[in-house]
């Protein structure tokens, strides 16, 4: 069960700080907050986590735990750089109504945004794909049914710069430590 814990609390935080929560709260302000944008978004949650956990069982046979922990705190490192330095872009003037499109972009975003790659190397780490791919699925899924949920109050109330930064600091400090420790240094 850690693998599921690690990975939820690991993309929970790394979603809901990141620009994948500023951009789905604006397309459910501008959409009107629908049923069909919460399917999409647990979709592709689900989706991303199961083909990065799959992607890490690949790459699991070839690496020595010490990698393991390494490939873990880099992980942790780049999500942190992520949270720190990217931000969402402009809002769209006319965002798109079609449930296709809108899908096809949250599945290439979210399989390449920091919290997949956090369950690649947490799942690496743990051994345990199912229970990794669980986690980040829920994670992801909970912190983004928050912004469509919010809507266009996401932006208005909750500070994302501080909020990135912060989680990019223990992420940053986090992955320090174990970088060191994999190195035998701590």
């Amino acid at each position: 069960m850690p693998a599921f814990f690690l990975t939820m609390m690991a993309c929970l935080v790394v979603t809901l700080a990141g620009r994948e929560q500023v951009r789905t709260a604006r397309l459910s302000a501008a959409l009107g907050g629908t049923t069909s944008l919460l399917v999409i978004v647990w979709g592709c949650a689900v989706a991303t986590s199961a083909i990065a956990a799959w992607a890490a069982t690949l790459i699991a046979p070839m690496m020595p735990p010490e990698a393991k922990q390494m490939f873990v705190a880099i992980a942790l490192l780049l999500s942190a750089l992520e949270l720190a330095f990217l931000r969402a872009g402009p809002q769209p003037q006319e965002p798109t109504r079609s449930a296709g499109a809108i899908a096809i972009v949250m599945f290439a975003a979210q399989l390449t945004d920091a919290a997949r790659f956090l369950v690649v190397a947490l799942t690496l780490q743990t051994g345990e794909p199912a229970l990794a791919a669980a986690g980040g699925a829920l994670g992801s899924g909970v912190a983004l049914t928050v912004a469509v949920l919010a809507a266009g109050e996401w932006e208005a109330r909750v500070p994302q710069k501080w909020l990135a930064w912060g989680f990019g600091g223990v992420l940053a400090l986090v992955a320090v430590i174990m970088g060191m420790s994999a190195r035998g240094i701590i």
